[in-house]
């Protein structure tokens, strides 16, 4: 016998209405105008024209978070040219550099109700042809030549881009140019303070490749100093962990081991010092270890890792990249120059009172 024939009526479900604009702008008690400028991703704010003070802004964020409003993505696309997507291609997503990367755009991109996406050593040109982003940070473009060409195109059809390069020059893009060389200088000054035993971890790129790489700076130094380059003190990794772990378990385990190894990242850094105390080493006492690239992660260490980088890099990277996000086209083509500098921790012998010894 079905409901209504027994006298008993079913209430059909409550469906619950999504939250829109209007809601939202009737909630904060302010125009849906306001509401759709904060929540676009737009920088707000009297400095950007608009006449929205951060508390207003405040309060329209606060209000779309109790309604649990979310824009909609694809008639915002329609509507503004906007997909509110910022699309990294990373290498190597294990190492620290791209983990910190990742997390600071991250991080930036939220504040702007933006959303990240990560290509992991994948094709970007191919992967930025077919998925419409509002910004592409790309930190590798291999050794492809006709990546100029493929960026320019990009950038000619209006894809925003940030490009991290040491040789590229800014075409109608931005480039993140950070030169690693000088600081891989100052890493093995910093080692030929104390030592004169002194061992790299390279990759066979680095140590075989044309040109001034991450080792010329090893090979220069150690030579002025009058001191042999000693092949058995020279390990090489591939790009990963595991690569790197074995290099140094091979380069600490010789009889007649060094008493400091210059490695020319600092995952592998990390990696060293993780078999250093696999052999029952310390570190700095019987091994001084010193990275490249100045990481979070060099601090999570024990002991803290030495290493050379710029300064507050991630965040200002992700800065930029997310800041021009929001520019016009035509206002693209600024080249931001990163200088490196030491940054000496306890793995090459910091006092515990946190001054140098």
């Amino acid at each position: 016998m079905s409901d209504r024939e027994s006298g008993h009526e079913t209430t059909p479900p409550k469906i619950e209405k999504r939250p829109t604009l209007k809601m939202v702008a009737e909630a904060a008690g302010v125009s849906t105008a306001t509401v759709s400028y904060v929540l676009s991703g737009r920088p707000g704010g009297d400095a950007q024209g608009s006449g929205i003070s951060e508390i207003t802004a405040r309060t329209v964020r606060d209000a779309a978070a109790r309604l649990r409003y979310h824009p909609n993505r694809s008639a915002q696309a329609i509507r503004t040219g906007r997909t509110g997507v910022v699309l990294l291609s990373l290498h190597m997503l294990s190492d620290p550099w791209s983990l910190a990367v990742a997390d600071a755009v991250n991080t930036e991109a939220n504040k702007h109700d933006l959303t990240t996406m990560i290509l992991a050593d994948g094709d970007w040109f191919g992967a930025l042809e077919r998925q419409a982003s509002d910004i592409a940070y790309i930190y590798h473009v291999g050794s492809d030549a006709a990546a100029p060409e493929k960026l320019a195109s990009l950038a000619a059809r209006g894809q925003r881009l940030v490009v991290f390069s040491e040789t590229l020059e800014a075409d109608g893009y931005d480039t993140i140019r950070s030169d690693a060389i000088p600081g891989c200088y100052l890493a093995v000054d910093h080692l030929l303070e104390r030592h004169t035993k002194i061992a790299c971890l390279a990759t066979e790129e680095e140590v075989t490749g044309v040109g001034v790489t991450r080792y010329t700076p090893y090979v220069e130094r150690l030579t002025h100093a009058g001191l042999p380059i000693n092949p058995r003190y020279v390990e090489l990794f591939s790009a990963t962990q595991a690569s790197a772990f074995s290099a140094a378990i091979r380069l600490l385990s010789q009889p007649d081991r060094p008493t400091a190894v210059y490695v020319t990242t600092d995952f592998a850094a990390i990696q060293t010092i993780n078999a250093a105390h696999r052999l029952g080493l310390r570190v700095p006492e019987d091994i001084a270890v010193i990275g490249v690239g100045n990481t979070p992660d060099a601090q999570l260490v024990t002991p803290t890792l030495s290493t050379v980088g710029p300064t507050d890099f991630y965040e200002r990277q992700a800065e930029i990249i997310i800041g021009q996000s929001f520019a016009d086209v035509s206002e693209l083509g600024t080249v931001h120059e990163f200088e490196w500098t030491l940054h000496a921790g306890e793995s090459t012998g910091l006092a515990v009172d946190g001054l140098p010894s």
